[in-house]
C-alpha cells in the first residue's frame, strides 16, 4: 500500500509538461514566422473579400438564379432546383440574406482551402502506404481534438475576424478530403492499372485518366463533407469574429433570446439542406 501511495505521489508529481511545451513553441512561431503569418492572413482575406463581393454586390435574385441554374446542371432535377429556390427565398423572407453570404463566404473559402490541399496529400498517401499509415494519427487527432481549442492559435497567429474563422475551421475539415480522396484512388482496380501499364501508359496517364476518374465520386463526396464540416462551425467562428449566421446565434446564447436562436438556427439548417441537395451524387431524376 506504501508502495502505490509513492508511486501515486511520484506520478501526479511529475507533470509530463504538455501546455508548457505547446505554448512554448506557439510563442517561437509567433516570434519567429511573423512575416509568413502576415502574408498568410492577407492571401487569405483576399479570398474571402473576392467570395464575399461575388456574393453580395448582385442583386440578391440574381444569385438566387445561380444557385439554381448550377443545381440544374449539377442534378438535372427540377424538384431539387425547386428545393433550392425555396430555401433561398426562405432565408431571403427572414433577412438573413447578409449573414448568409458571409457564412457562405466562409464555407466556399474552406473548401478552396481544403480541396486544394487535401487532394494532393490524399493522392500521395494512397500511393505511399507508409506516408499514410504516419497520417492517420495526425487526421486522428485533428478530428478529434475539440474545435474550441483551435481558436486559441488562431487568435495568437490571426487576431480576430475571419481569417481566425477560417484558419480553425480548415484545421477541422481537412482530414474529410484528405481521407476520402485517399480511399477512391487506393480502390481503384488494379486490373484497370495493368491495363494502362501495358498500354505503355506512364504514371502521369495513370493518375489522370484512370485513378482520378475512378475516385471522382469519392473525391465529391469529400466536397460534400467539406462544405457540411464548414457549416459547422460557423457558430464556433463567430466567437473568434466571424460574421455570418453564428453571430446571430452567439446573441441569441448570451441574451437568452429564444426566438432569435432558433430563428437564425432554422435558417442554418436550411443552409445545411440547399447545400447538401445540390451536390448530392446520384439525385432525383
Amino acid at each position: 500500500m506504501i508502495g502505490l501511495i509513492a508511486a501515486m505521489d511520484w506520478l501526479t508529481g511529475t507533470k509530463i509538461p504538455v501546455g508548457k511545451v505547446a505554448k512554448l513553441s506557439f510563442d517561437w512561431l509567433k516570434e519567429h514566422g511573423r512575416g509568413f503569418f502576415q502574408l498568410l492572413s492577407r492571401l487569405l482575406q483576399g479570398l474571402i473579400d473576392g467570395i464575399l463581393w461575388v456574393l453580395q454586390s448582385p442583386h440578391p435574385l440574381i444569385i438566387v438564379a445561380v444557385f439554381v441554374g448550377l443545381t440544374w446542371i449539377l442534378q438535372r432535377s427540377w424538384k431539387t432546383c425547386l428545393l433550392v429556390l425555396a430555401g433561398f427565398l426562405f432565408i431571403i423572407n427572414q433577412g438573413y440574406w447578409k449573414e448568409t453570404t458571409e457564412s457562405l463566404t466562409l464555407v466556399l473559402s474552406a473548401c478552396v482551402v481544403c480541396m486544394a490541399i487535401g487532394v494532393p496529400i490524399g493522392i500521395a498517401a494512397a500511393h505511399r502506404p507508409r506516408l499514410y499509415a504516419w497520417m492517420r494519427p495526425v487526421l486522428d487527432l485533428m478530428q478529434t481534438l475539440p474545435t474550441f481549442v483551435y481558436l486559441i492559435p488562431a487568435i495568437v497567429f490571426f487576431g480576430i475576424g475571419m481569417v481566425p474563422g477560417l484558419i480553425a475551421t480548415v484545421i477541422f475539415v481537412l482530414p474529410a478530403p484528405i481521407r476520402l480522396t485517399h480511399l477512391g484512388v487506393s480502390s481503384t482496380p488494379p486490373a484497370l492499372l495493368e491495363a494502362v501499364t501495358a498500354f505503355g501508359g506512364t504514371n502521369r496517364q495513370r493518375l489522370w485518366k484512370v485513378e482520378l476518374p475512378y475516385a471522382l465520386p469519392q473525391i465529391m463526396a469529400g466536397l460534400n463533407q467539406t462544405i457540411m464540416l464548414s457549416l459547422s462551425m460557423v457558430v464556433i467562428a463567430a466567437l473568434v469574429g466571424a460574421n455570418g449566421l453564428g453571430v446571430p446565434v452567439v446573441r441569441a446564447l448570451n441574451s437568452v433570446n429564444t426566438a432569435l436562436g432558433f430563428e437564425s438556427g432554422f435558417i442554418i439548417v436550411v443552409v445545411a439542406i440547399v447545400l447538401d441537395r445540390m451536390l448530392r451524387l446520384g439525385g432525383d431524376k
